[in-house]
């Protein structure tokens, strides 16, 4: 039986194989812990980031949930594509589920101008 870090390592390396960011679509990963959620944009054929944002700061400004921080995780992202002229990106989940967090920052970044 394996535990439950070691299965999402599992899928990821299983969409990992599949998903790949180009200069043209680079690659949207997201990763959430307990605590914080983080974004980056990154160009898998050079092996650089693009583009990142997470709440980590927010988290230790004002109280709010983990979903309004998600939210606004998705928004600074998405900002920081268009500033970087990216509209189009490859979504990776990152082995976690594309439900809560995920999907919120997921929305958030295509309500501000990204496509996937």
């Amino acid at each position: 039986m394996k535990n439950k870090t070691e299965k999402r390592i599992r899928l990821k390396a299983k969409i990992r194989s599949k998903i790949k960011g180009t200069k043209e679509r680079p690659r949207l990963s997201v990763f959430r812990s307990n605590k914080f959620i983080y974004a980056q944009v990154i160009d898998d054929t050079i092996g650089k980031t693009l583009a990142q944002a997470s709440d980590i700061k927010m988290a230790k400004g004002k109280k709010s949930t983990k979903t309004e921080r998600a939210k606004e995780v998705g928004k600074m992202i998405g900002q920081a594509c268009l500033k970087a002229k990216i509209d189009k990106v490859v979504f990776d989940r990152n082995g976690f589920k594309y439900t809560g967090r995920i999907k919120l920052v997921a929305d958030e970044a295509r309500a501000g101008g990204l496509k996937f």
